[in-house]
């Protein structure tokens, strides 16, 4: 299955397919239902002559087992070394150098590769009926590693940020393709009529080094691309209305605009017009979602202080209880950044802090979904784009870029709980044991939304592309 058939083609807008007829046009079921959802809202009075929903909840190739995800992205890429792989060998040989075989042919970023060893900087122990071993830095973690998988043989292609972050996100080290989030909205469409699709959270030092291309939707229609919402004030820019503009006067502005592209969408057939249109409509309906979703004040003291959250100072802490709730809402893709974790030199003091500020608020997501009935059907993720050497830098209490492992983790959504898939060697270098590769994950996750990944495709330029390209095993291990 080509899951562009629902779009609107790029050429003579008269040739369309006979699936696309069925589906979108008066006489379909799914323009029936998409009318009587509208109506339910009152909404469809505004939008008679509207053009067909491109987000609209689609069927996947298959039952899912996951709805919606949350990823939590670590970007600067936290040391394995210090969190969750524990590596004797290098606590042992630290201060040497490595074994000259280790290193051949290996391209560090910034230090040279015969830098000695460094052995882990903090202490490990061993939790849950699982025993996963983790690091003292991940205390609120620890109590719920039965409710997770803990991957440690994860390698990418990249070892500088923002190819790396890129890859993680799109399955390209180059600019131009559609981040997992678009890939999974383009496939699936939304249950939520109020609210975007995919939406995007920043905190930490600064935003992604790869920037917004790594929510960003490539060649795919734009309003499958991610919707950045701030920590305080309007979640997006622009959201409220200038001063003596009313929402009658607006209404009957959209009304127009959306006359003007209707007519021009109906002579093209060009998908960005539709999205165009859907764009001006759901932000006039997130003038009242968004500030409503946005209130954390509603939530019982007992949920913040679970997060360590503080309604109206921007945190990771608000941005997981905010994912939480677009879940409930219906959001098809959550993803949070937080950027600072590259910790070339005062590893210890600055991961130290990275844990202080994210440990809680990553465990209390997993909890309070699992708790609400939730977690079973949204798909949650933790990690950064790559690992970091064994070798030091800074002198002796830093680490520089390391592709060939690290270790992310993931709940709910169709992932076996309790699991600690995969090794990297004794000296936490390379992964040597059910090595998972980056497009490895991509199949997995785009399994568990219900994809077969060589399936999902757009085409483009004369091929059909996926997030996958011409790579990725299903991952079978994790699967519950």
């Amino acid at each position: 299955m080509n899951c562009q058939d629902h779009l609107y083609r790029n050429q003579d807008p008269k040739q369309v397919s006979r699936r696309w007829f069925i589906e979108q046009c008066s006489v379909g079921l799914g323009a029936l239902a998409f009318g009587h959802l509208l109506q339910d809202t009152g909404f469809a009075a505004l939008v008679q002559d509207a053009p067909p929903n491109p987000l609209a909840p689609k069927r996947p190739h298959y039952a899912p087992k996951a709805k919606s995800v949350i990823y939590l992205f670590m970007a600067g890429a936290p040391s394995h070394l210090e969190l969750f792989d524990f590596k004797p060998q290098l606590a042992k040989f630290d201060g040497t150098l490595p074994p000259a075989d280790l290193l051949k042919g290996y391209r560090a970023a910034f230090i040279n590769p015969n830098s000695k060893l460094l052995g882990p900087r903090f202490k490990f122990a061993k939790h849950g009926k699982s025993g996963a071993e983790l690091s003292e830095l991940l205390p609120h973690l620890a109590t719920v590693v039965d409710d997770i998988a803990i991957v440690k043989s994860m390698a990418t292609d990249a070892f500088n940020h923002a190819p790396g972050q890129i890859l993680m996100n799109t399955g390209s080290q180059q600019f131009g393709r559609p981040s997992m989030g678009s890939w999974v909205t383009y496939g699936l469409g939304s249950e939520s009529q109020d609210l975007p699709a995919f939406v995007v959270f920043s905190s930490g030092k600064k935003g992604p080094s790869g920037g917004n291309s790594c929510w960003g939707s490539g060649f795919l229609p734009t309003v499958y691309q991610g919707v950045q919402f701030r920590g305080s004030g309007d979640p997006v820019l622009y959201l409220s209305n200038p001063r003596g503009l009313d929402q009658q006067l607006q209404r009957d502005s959209l009304d127009i605009l959306r006359r003007l592209n209707q007519m021009r969408l109906e002579a093209t057939g060009d998908p960005e017009i539709a999205t165009r249109i859907n764009s001006f409509e759901m932000a006039f309906r997130m003038q009242s979602s968004a500030p409503e979703l946005m209130d954390l004040t509603k939530e019982p003291k007992k949920v913040l202080d679970m997060y360590g959250a503080e309604p109206g100072k921007p945190s990771f802490a608000n941005n997981c209880l905010l994912a939480r709730r677009l879940v409930e809402r219906g959001v098809r893709f959550v993803q949070l950044y937080h950027e600072a974790w590259d910790q070339h030199g005062n590893l210890v003091k600055d991961i130290s802090q990275n844990c202080k500020d994210t440990d809680q608020a990553s465990t209390a997501l997993v909890r309070d979904l699992k708790h609400r009935g939730l977690l079973e059907n949204t798909l949650v993720i933790w990690g950064g784009e790559f690992g970091r050497t064994p070798m030091v830098q800074g002198g002796d209490d830093g680490r520089d870029h390391h592709p060939n492992a690290f270790t992310i983790w993931l709940a709910g959504g169709g992932i076996k709980p309790g699991v600690t898939l995969g090794e990297s060697d004794e000296l936490g270098f390379n992964a040597v044991k059910d090595r998972v590769h980056v497009h490895d994950l991509h199949a997995t996750l785009l399994h568990l939304l219900g994809f077969d990944h060589t399936k999902l495709t757009y085409r483009f330029q004369g091929r059909d592309f996926r997030l996958t390209d011409v790579h990725g095993e299903l991952v079978k291990p994790l699967l519950a």
